[in-house]
């Protein structure tokens, strides 16, 4: 029966729609499952470059119409902020979480992008994929997929692991741009229950998440999807394969007699877009999204695809009720026309957001959730990020999370594992009132590396010491005092946790602040100090008047002596212990 819904699936969308519901985990709301058009008809491919994108201004923009739950937010993004109550305590109080990023993409073991690189020639991913699967004409990413199994993937256990290295929440990826549902998708047949591992991963790590008290949010990145598959579209330009086109092209009729039939690969892959100006030199760019603008000649296809993209984000949040969602971008949301937003002008977000928020209030009698849309302006209701590094000066105008993957997003072989890296990038996070989030890469049978598994646990370590300074705690007056480049605060590198930012040296006169929820200032020294050290705090002093109240007492986090100390004019003058059996960084604290 279930291979039979699965085909009737591709036959017609809606129908599955009516008929692949989990009986266990009914919808929470009074909203019958929307029916998606099957779909739709695509004209002939027109040659490569042949016609420019829509003009982005004069499109109006689309409105999809899918019925969303009942309540005050309507799709509008005026609707959402004016009923939206604010930022969650708890997402202050959290402070660290742990970056989920982990998917089939791991099993090329070529670190982020892998699935696209792949049909890219000269790349590792491209030869690591030659190696293992075999040519991308022949075994391509869905092959990937079919044999993708992380038998050793036991959320229950990393999640325990993950709490213990002083996590409070965790980001979980729920689809990236490769297309492939980590979930009993009602929308997406190319999904971890029907190929692959056979399980629902997001349900897992829901049910590992609060059997332990952690909060979550499901990631979802596949708005990038129609414009980062292109490269599955082209072919070999040398070689015994020159010109023999890879699997991007096929279509359900291709499948009869194969292990993928009945599973149309126009639901993962997408269609050929080349036809648009800049989409192909786009696709061999590195990363870029084709230039800003519509695809004109594929409207109902853009309207089908983004509707699409609304609702199996919606499936997530009517099933597992998700503590945030999170959406990549560049621009100021999915489907804006521009950056990675490239196609369509829709209100997809709009739609997403409003239903999520009441379907929270319904369920929850509160809206304590949010919605990460990245490096969209201020909004009430939005969440940002802050990718690859921090602001240089504090940050509140918005709630934001700094996120950064060590090594790379996927994993692949020669990553650096330094627990002193992870501790200075949290401390430069919060130190600006942010928040920090950090990708510890999967290995592709679902285990952690030997070297993140001990790092982990020394970050455990000096968050169950210092913890007071982190959870609960916001920016201080100032982010930090000591070495100036360029008439800035030096501060950790930007981009991927590695050797470098392992290898970049502070010392304990470089120093951050954090106000804790008990009122108390902190000062993080970023390298710990030689014992019998006296640092002198210069923000501290009474003439820099940054600290209005009277010192009555210093601490130093982790030790149960009592410091001396002393109250000067140009700094707060501090001796350090005979003995300092800390790593990494010492925190003071003055009240």
């Amino acid at each position: 029966m279930k291979k039979i819904l699965e085909i009737v699936f591709i036959i017609s969308i809606t129908i599955f729609g009516l008929n692949a519901q989990n009986k266990k985990t009914k919808p929470k709301s009074n909203v019958e499952p929307y029916l998606l058009p099957a779909f739709p008809s695509v004209s002939t491919i027109l040659p490569q470059d042949s016609i420019t994108v829509g003009d982005l201004k004069s499109f109006p923009e689309m409105k999809l119409n899918i019925p969303i739950a009942s309540g005050p937010f309507e799709p509008t993004w005026e609707s959402i902020e004016k009923n939206y109550p604010g930022e969650p305590a708890w997402l202050r109080d959290a402070k660290f979480g742990i970056w989920v990023h982990f998917g089939p993409q791991a099993a090329g073991e070529s670190g982020d992008w892998y699935a696209r690189k792949l049909y890219t020639e000269g790349t590792t991913a491209y030869k690591n994929h030659f190696k293992k699967y075999g040519h991308p004409s022949e075994s391509g990413y869905k092959e990937v997929l079919r044999d993708w199994n992380p038998t050793k993937l036991d959320p229950a256990t990393l999640t325990k692991i993950y709490k213990a290295a002083g996590a409070r929440f965790l980001m979980i990826q729920g689809v990236h741009h490769d297309n492939y549902d980590m979930w009993n998708s009602k929308y997406q047949p190319w999904n971890s229950v029907n190929i692959g591992p056979k399980r629902d991963l997001i349900g897992e790590w829901a049910k590992a998440c609060r059997a332990n008290g952690m909060h979550y949010g499901v990631t979802f990145h596949h708005e990038y999807t129609w414009w980062w598959w292109q490269t599955a579209f082209g072919s070999d330009k040398e070689g015994a394969k020159k010109g023999v086109p890879y699997d991007g092209g096929l279509t359900l009729a291709d499948g009869k007699g194969k292990w993928w039939e009945g599973y149309d690969p126009r639901l993962l892959y997408g269609i050929n877009l080349r036809e648009y100006k800049g989409v192909t030199e786009a696709a061999y760019s590195g990363w870029s999204p084709p230039p800003a603008g519509i695809f004109t000649n594929h409207l109902d296809y853009a309207k089908w695809y983004a509707s699409k993209w609304a609702l199996r984000m919606m499936d997530v949040v009517q099933h597992y009720d998700p503590d945030f969602i999170y959406t990549d971008g560049t621009v100021q949301g999915p489907f804006t026309g521009d950056g990675t937003g490239t196609g369509l002008k829709a209100d997809a977000m709009q739609t997403v957001i409003a239903d999520y928020y009441n379907r929270t209030l319904k369920n929850r009698g509160s809206v304590n959730t949010f919605s990460i849309v990245k490096f969209r302006k201020k909004t009430n209701g939005t969440v940002n990020t802050e990718e690859f590094g921090v602001p240089v000066e504090i940050k509140t105008d918005q709630p934001w999370i700094a996120e950064a993957p060590v090594g790379d997003w996927f994993y692949a072989p020669g990553f650096t594992y330094d627990s002193g890296m992870m501790i200075r990038y949290i401390i430069e996070a919060i130190a600006r009132d942010g928040n920090a989030a950090l990708c510890i890469s999967i290995l592709p049978d679902g285990s952690l590396d030997e070297g993140s598994m001990k790092m982990l646990k020394e970050v455990g370590v000096w968050m169950k010491r210092n913890g007071e300074a982190v959870y609960g705690s916001h920016a201080w007056t100032i982010p930090g005092e000591g070495e100036q480049i360029n008439g800035k605060l030096k501060m950790l590198p930007g981009g991927a946790l590695n050797r470098k930012h392992a290898e970049f040296r502070f010392d304990a006169q470089d120093i951050r602040f954090t106000i804790g929820k008990n009122g108390a200032c902190y000062a993080f020294c970023m390298n710990v100090p030689v014992p019998g050290a006296q640092l002198k705090i210069k923000s501290l002093g009474t003439d820099a008047k940054y600290f209005s109240k009277p010192v009555k007492d210093v601490k130093l986090l982790g030790y149960k002596g009592k410091l001396q100390w002393k109250l000067e004019t140009d700094g707060l003058v501090v001796t350090c212990p005979a003995e300092m059996p800390f790593a990494t960084a010492i925190v003071f604290k003055v009240e």
